[in-house]
């Protein structure tokens, strides 16, 4: 009975962990992978580095996206574009459109 009183704290820990640690970022990993499945041409999109562009193409071949910016076109891995920028690029635009105009 002393020996399961000893494990309890252990026990604690790692549920601990797992609910605040663990399971955040596999609901992370699960959102980044919709992301990135769901990439359409057309989406505007930020890689990590912070480069904005919207999709002109994409390889399925290279698992790459073509990214249209400023200065021309550029081929990036499709595991470079950010779930988290490109979300906060988006929302203002949707937030824009769906509230009506005071004209």
């Amino acid at each position: 009975m002393d020996q399961i009183g000893s494990l309890l704290p252990l026990v604690l820990i790692f549920v601990v962990l797992y609910f605040f640690m663990i399971r955040p970022q596999m609901k992370k990993q699960k959102k980044e992978k919709n992301f990135i499945e769901s990439i359409k041409r057309g989406d505007k999109v930020v890689t990590k580095s912070g480069l904005h562009g919207k999709v002109a193409d994409m390889s399925e071949k290279l698992d790459a996206v073509i990214l249209e910016t400023g200065s021309g076109k550029m081929t990036f891995d499709k595991s470079a574009l950010s779930y988290e920028l490109s979300q906060k690029v988006n929302t203002p635009a949707k937030e824009k459109e769906s509230k009506p105009s005071k004209k």
